[in-house]
């Protein structure tokens, strides 16, 4: 079993959907603050050994009182200005990680509701294949459409999934993706795409319906009813 499993978290984000002067990651959800949730779930995660969160400039110094010594989240070693993209943040977060780290876990802050299960789902398939990303099947029919806003082609929904984080990866294979990708100019939609790209294959595993993503106001409505259930 992996010993040194690491976690970059991005809080970066403006989430300027959410209609709030406040960074989404900093809205408080049943009294804590959206950010906190997924910081305490690593926290307490023994597997876990070390935490860098990546953050709006100007928020270094509030996400560093507010949230990381507020709550003792003893684990996170470094608080980190973010970059243009959340892949120049997440390329930021990874330089603060030690050479020796195994698997490194990138997840996005705005993410609290995180499952135990999932973790280890996606560090043991991470030890075997190198990459391992959480994904929900499609209940919907999926569609993908042309820029002129007409069907192309209905795509098989048993083969489509909604991917979430966290993903894991070998860190020096997530490390060498994203050096390359930097020197070609590439933008991801996520960390996956990059490893998919450079690297090899990435796994698929099980993901949580739960684990929804704060970007509007419903959002926060909905993780705050999943949090009392």
């Amino acid at each position: 079993m992996v010993d040194n499993l690491r976690v970059v978290v991005a809080a970066a984000g403006k989430g300027s959907r959410m209609g709030s002067s406040l960074n989404k990651q900093y809205l408080l959800l049943n009294g804590w603050p959206v950010l906190s949730y997924s910081l305490d779930f690593f926290e307490r995660l023994r597997v876990v050994s070390q935490i860098v969160v990546v953050c709006a400039a100007n928020e270094v110094d509030y996400c560093q009182q507010e949230v990381v010594k507020r709550f003792n989240f003893n684990k996170v070693t470094a608080v980190v200005p973010g970059g243009k993209e959340r892949q120049d943040s997440v390329w930021l977060g990874l330089q603060q990680l030690p050479s020796d780290t195994d698997l490194v876990a990138v997840h996005d802050g705005a993410r609290p509701l995180l499952s135990a299960e999932v973790i280890a789902r996606l560090v043991a398939e991470a030890m075997e294949w190198g990459a391992a990303i959480p994904g929900i099947p499609s209940k919907d029919t999926v569609k993908l459409g042309d820029r002129d806003g007409f069907v192309r082609q209905t795509l098989d929904r048993t083969s489509v999934y909604a991917i979430q984080t966290p993903q894991v990866f070998n860190f020096n294979e997530l490390l060498t993706a994203y050096r390359e990708a930097r020197e070609e100019g590439f933008l991801g939609t996520d960390d996956a795409s990059l490893f998919e790209r450079y690297i090899g294959r990435v796994k698929i595993v099980t993901g949580d319906y739960n684990n929804i993503k704060i970007t509007t106001p419903e959002d926060m409505i909905v993780a705050a009813a999943l949090l009392k259930r």
